[in-house]
């Protein structure tokens, strides 16, 4: 009768949970079980790892086996138990020993022993013994990287993938053979990562000097790039809100290294085909008949949905009054706490969704209400049902509503001339338009916001405001008076606050100044 314990893991969105791999070996008539809640993936490794076994050319003890996959309350549903499951086994019956070598004195060799002290087996086992590559290996990485287990042993084919991640320290196992020769002898060395493929930005044909007049909007939209701020755009069709939307991602400074990972792993549990690595921030825009499983994730094995897939990047809903008022609804919270739970009966899984929210919306069903020439068709209650399909809740989460309207629209070169709407501030005359020189800007605006707070203005907490918030007196007497105007809730405050910071910050002014906190105020009326 001997035991052995083979560690592995269970991965649940981007979250790695450390499964024990207990085999044990007893006198008995033959019998292989598995046990610990596994699914028909797993049950079929008895078949694999007898094959592999004897097509390696070790000996399948005929014996009674028990493999038990701890903890038991937790479902397993991944195939890349196949190999801790075959060493378990051939620990168990005596064919593999943690103590047959000396630690090796190379500190680019390992030994079996330390193995199963600090690292993990995955992969899935052919009828040959080869090990086949894994289904999501980028997210296992990024998982194991955030649970800090530092090794890692996995198919040779995923290796200089899953090296990307720094804080690992993966070896490659092209078989089963081959990996038990290689712990024999000590001979295990670390992958090195693979050069990473950058994609060139695709939103780099697309600039801010494309859309003609609109400085208002151009304006807002810098600020909200700078800050992270969510933004709604409101006006009638054909003024250039989606095409304010789509250069908006050029406004946006390159992905960190951590970042890019993070999203491509998420890419890769949504089944996305692989093209390379890109720093561009990812740009979602879903169409307006979009389900909540789409939207938010879901399903019988939860799959991330578009606000996972727009992590780090931007989520652009157009014609956002026309999606299914559930669907809105249950952006509330991702917009709050930054990741969505999804539970199901005998799943519970957590994807991360930092994201910034850009939608636009027509003021009326027609389109036309507000329209200097073009005539309204819409009754005055379908204008306000049509208002009210966004909730105050949701509105409340949008910290800057930006109005487009015809009249600043114009044919001729050099168009962009100042607005004249009562509803708008002009922004600077000196700001260029080109979307390099305003990326520039919000990089350098955002870095100044990690160095002093340690993220951007968007997702200040409240707790924080004391000591990054300062509000000169008038601006502090001005805020107050507003909030009682118009009865502002303590979240629509905060929000204005935040992008009155953002205003700031672009000034280089180390207080809150009147004008900075009036721009803020005119974003919300």
């Amino acid at each position: 009768m001997s035991l052995a314990v083979v560690p592995s893991c269970a991965l649940a969105g981007l979250t790695i949970h450390r499964i024990q791999i207990e085999v044990h070996v007893s006198p008995g008539l033959p019998a292989f079980t598995i046990v610990g809640l596994p699914d028909t993936s797993v049950r079929e490794s008895r078949e694999r790892v007898r094959a592999a076994l004897l097509s390696s050319g070790y000996n399948f003890p005929s014996a009674r086996i028990t493999v038990n996959l701890a903890p038991a309350e937790l479902p397993k549903e991944a195939s890349h138990f196949d190999l801790p499951i075959a060493l378990g086994v051939l620990l168990a019956s005596g064919q593999l020993e943690t103590n047959v070598f000396p630690p090796s004195t190379s500190s680019s060799s390992t030994t079996l022993t330390r193995l199963l002290q600090t690292a993990v087996f995955l992969g899935e086992l052919s009828l040959t013994g080869v090990i086949m590559p894994l289904a999501a290996p980028l997210a296992v990485a990024v998982g194991l990287s955030q649970a800090q287990i530092p090794h890692l042993i996995v198919p040779q084919s995923n290796a200089k993938e899953m090296a990307l991640v720094s804080a690992l320290c993966v070896y490659g196992a092209s078989s089963l053979q081959a990996l038990v020769q290689d712990l024999l002898t000590a001979d295990l060395e670390p992958t090195s990562a693979l050069p990473l493929e950058i994609n060139p930005a695709k939103s780099s044909e697309l600039c801010f000097s494309d859309v003609q007049g609109q400085q208002q909007a151009k304006y807002g939209l810098f600020v909200a790039a700078a800050g992270g701020h969510n933004v709604l755009m409101k006006g009638p069709p054909g003024v250039g809100k989606s095409m304010l939307a789509q250069r908006f991602i050029g406004l946006l400074p390159p992905l960190s290294r951590e970042a890019m990972l993070e999203v491509a792993a998420i890419w890769g549990i949504a089944g996305v085909a692989h093209t390379g690595y890109s720093l561009t921030p990812p740009f979602r825009a879903p169409h307006h008949t979009s389900s909540m499983a789409a939207l938010i994730g879901g399903g019988v094995k939860p799959r991330p949905g578009e606000i996972s897939l727009a992590h780090h990047g931007v989520l652009f809903l157009d014609e956002v009054a026309e999606f299914k008022r559930e669907v809105l609804e249950s952006l509330r919270e991702p917009l709050e706490s930054h990741c969505v739970n999804i539970a199901r009966a005998y799943h519970r899984v957590q994807y991360p969704a930092k994201f910034q929210l850009l939608a636009a919306m027509n003021p009326c069903p027609c389109g036309w209400y507000g329209h200097a020439t073009q005539a309204c068709v819409c009754r005055p209650e379908q204008i306000r049902r049509y208002a009210h399909k966004l909730s105050g809740p949701f509105l409340d989460r949008l910290d800057m509503h930006i109005l487009l309207s015809t009249e600043a629209l114009s044919f001729s070169a050099g168009s962009d001339q100042p607005s004249t709407s009562k509803h708008t501030i002009n922004p600077p005359g000196s700001l260029e338009w080109h979307s390099f020189s305003l990326k520039e800007r919000v990089a350098c605006a955002q870095a100044h916001q990690l160095r002093r707070q340690g993220c951007l203005n968007a997702v200040l907490a409240p707790a924080q405001f004391a000591e990054h918030l300062h509000l000169s007196t008038v601006a502090q007497a001005r805020l107050e008076q507003a909030a009682n105007k118009w009865s502002w809730s303590r979240r629509t405050v905060h929000r204005i606050q935040r992008v009155a910071r953002t205003l700031a910050d672009l000034a280089e002014a180390p207080v809150i100044q009147t004008e900075h906190l009036m721009q803020a105020i005119s974003y919300r009326l």
